[in-house]
């Protein structure tokens, strides 16, 4: 089991992401303590993973408040004697589908401040511990607007820039402590909450949407949460213990291929 004894702290478990990840760690031997502000959905998470097996808790944390996080992973150093992997998936309440031109500061400025305040207050918390310990992982989660300049994300995609800007940063700081930090980029998952919304609301408009970004990428095709699961273990486990102060690309080629769809290479016989 690549996370046998390990210590994974998950923020924001409850959703559909992180609660793919959560299992996904689960089922590689980690002990997952699942976090987040709605006790019913973190409940599932946890209950999902106990009756496969796997060791998991919950508990309500607000991934915003500085507090709560420094005492929650003292009470999980405390039971377990280490916190090795923390992973945080929380909404960063981004406002979308507006022009910069008619949107209002609040809307614009809500996902920067979220998205920073709860990656510094999560990332440098554990960071601490770790530096101690002298090991541990810090994963964090972006998408294709902090390199790619899409039309109508408002605030989302400077959000994204912002975090992938203080991987590398944390990255070089508490790297020779033997601590690494990782960022995956996600083109977005379709069997996500937020996609399901959108397809419940309006399957037509949401499949048009689907499909054109399909075909933004290079193998046509997007990644699933068990995708970007799949990667946070990688990232998470020995076979990465090279890796850090980067982002890892799990978008399907969208970064790279973006402004390339239109190109037909011919095939050479």
């Amino acid at each position: 089991m690549l996370l046998k004894n390990k210590t994974a702290v998950i923020y924001g478990g409850g959703g559909s992401l992180g609660g793919a990840v959560a299992r996904a760690f689960a089922r590689e031997g980690a002990r997952v303590f699942v976090t987040g502000y709605r006790e019913e959905s973190i409940k599932k998470t946890a209950n999902d993973i106990i009756a496969q097996g796997g060791h998991a808790t919950y508990a309500i944390v607000n991934a915003l408040e500085e507090k709560e996080i420094e005492e929650h992973l003292a009470e999980v150093q405390k039971q377990t004697g280490s916190v090795d992997i923390t992973f945080n998936a929380i909404d960063t309440r981004d406002v979308q589908n507006i022009a910069l031109v008619e949107m209002n500061w609040s809307d614009f400025e809500s996902p920067i401040l979220t998205a920073m305040k709860t990656t510094f207050y999560t990332a440098t918390a554990a960071a601490r511990l770790m530096i101690k310990q002298g090991s541990g992982v810090i994963l964090t989660i972006t998408a294709t607007p902090a390199v790619i300049s899409y039309p109508l994300v408002g605030g989302f995609g400077p959000a994204c820039c912002a975090i992938e800007g203080f991987v590398r940063n944390l990255g070089t700081e508490i790297g020779p402590f033997g601590v690494r930090v990782v960022n995956l980029r996600s083109a977005g998952s379709p069997d996500t909450k937020p996609f399901l919304d959108a397809i419940a609301q309006d399957a037509e408009k949401t499949a048009k949407f689907l499909k054109e970004m399909t075909s933004d990428t290079m193998l046509k095709s997007l990644p699933m949460k068990d995708d970007i699961a799949n990667v946070a273990l990688f990232a998470a486990s020995p076979l990465a213990d090279k890796i850090t102060g980067v982002t890892i690309d799990v978008t399907c080629g969208t970064t790279s291929g973006f402004n390339a769809k239109n190109i037909v290479v011919p095939f050479v016989r």
